[in-house]
């Protein structure tokens, strides 16, 4: 035989108010009858309201698991492509740092896509007229998008026909930011397109080995979400790149480069007295993942001597916080020192992280699954309708 409740003795076992038992009884989810005590008042089925208090204490749990994972900890998504170890990132076991040395970024292209055939960034894809747009972020998520809109699933498509695409897609990037065209490695084509010497494309070449990827970051998170969907590769790779052209992201050697622009107008004691006397963070100095110091800047930097203004503040900053520079630093002194286009630093970082992304895409890929965090409502509830037997 059932047992029954009160409508005070429900409310106090779910944690809730009489209209939302009205709302269980309304959506079926609880059996309600006449008190024969009472008709005026009804009873609540016992076996019902602790099912519902079991779901609702389950849900809280899953709630805060859900909430400290994106918020609290961090997001954990098994990955073979990049981890770091004793202070250095490793690119599928090997030391990025090490790579950056000689490898060319279409080596580390075939690493991390685990690619049979070596990648060429020459290849073709279908492509938008840019004849209007000068080379740079506009031209290329401009392209990108138009890729997108296109393009096709990656779903029920063979692995190595989508390396295919996944190399037409950085090569048409880095045509976008400015390199030029050809067969040639795609560090030797940006330096063709910027007139640049060979000293400086080998430059370029270090720099965007050392990009190619960094772990679970922002970018590379959207850019798993989107190929979790069957979402285009052009798709992918867009949605990971508007999240790297963030300020507090890939962006971030731009707010660098507004820092060089004040040292050379005002020089590195102005700014760094005012900065520090402030309390304004320094942009471009010190990283959470490496306490010691950035070994990607500081392998950079060991290759080229900064403008002698911004050697002085690096140091100054250096000597006065204990702040080691980060790899931001290093590329917005390389674009100061060889006077590189405006937006070469994104460039170079965009064109090299989209390998990295690829990547992160195709590794998603064989997942299976899609990536889909819950919201935990916190705003108005709505009004609930009154129920009452």
């Amino acid at each position: 035989m059932a047992s029954w409740i009160s409508m005070d003795e429900a409310c106090r076992l779910l944690g809730v108010r009489p209209q939302t038992v009205y709302a269980y009884v309304s959506r079926g989810k609880l059996e309600v009858m006449p008190d024969p005590a009472d008709t005026r008042r009804s009873l609540y089925r016992a076996e019902d309201v602790a099912g519902l208090a079991k779901r609702k204490q389950a849900g809280r749990k899953h709630e805060t698991l859900a909430a400290n994972t994106l918020f609290g900890s961090e997001p954990s998504i098994p990955t073979a492509l990049c981890a770091f170890f004793r202070g250095r990132p490793y690119y599928r076991g090997q030391d990025a740092v090490s790579l950056a040395r000689s490898a060319e970024l279409e080596d580390v292209a075939r690493l991390l896509w685990a690619a049979e055939q070596p990648v060429d960034f020459s290849s073709p894809v279908p492509s938008v007229p840019m004849a209007s747009v000068k080379p740079g972020r506009v031209a290329a998520f401009t392209a990108l998008a138009g890729l997108a809109a296109v393009g096709h699933s990656t779903r029920g498509r063979l692995t190595r026909v989508l390396h295919n695409e996944a190399q037409g897609l950085v090569g048409q990037l880095a045509n976008a930011f400015g390199a030029r065209q050809g067969r040639k490695p795609l560090h030797l084509r940006f330096a063709q397109g910027w007139k640049q010497s060979a000293q400086v494309a080998d430059l370029l070449r270090t720099a965007m080995v050392l990009l190619v990827d960094h772990e679970l970051t922002s970018s590379a998170f959207v850019a798993r979400i989107a190929a979790s969907t069957g979402a285009p590769l052009p798709a992918c790779l867009l949605a990971g790149l508007t999240t790297l052209s963030g300020p507090l992201h890939g962006d971030a050697s731009g707010r660098v480069q507004a820092l060089f622009g004040e040292v050379e107008r005002m020089g590195e004691d102005h700014v760094v007295a005012h900065y520090l006397s402030t309390g304004l963070p320094l942009a471009g100095f010190g990283h959470h993942l490496y306490p010691d110091g950035d070994p990607r800047a500081a392998a950079l930097l060991a290759l080229f001597e900064p403008p002698e203004v911004i050697a002085r503040f690096i140091e100054k900053v250096e000597t006065l916080t204990g702040l080691q520079p980060n790899i931001d630093v290093a590329l917005a002194a390389l674009v100061a020192h060889y006077r590189l286009p405006a937006d070469a630093a994104f460039g170079l970082f965009a064109t090299a992280r989209s390998v990295g992304l690829m990547a992160h895409s195709l590794e998603q890929l064989g997942v299976g699954q899609v990536i889909r965090p819950r919201g935990r409502y916190v705003g108005a509830m709505p009004e609930a309708q009154n129920t009452h037997p």
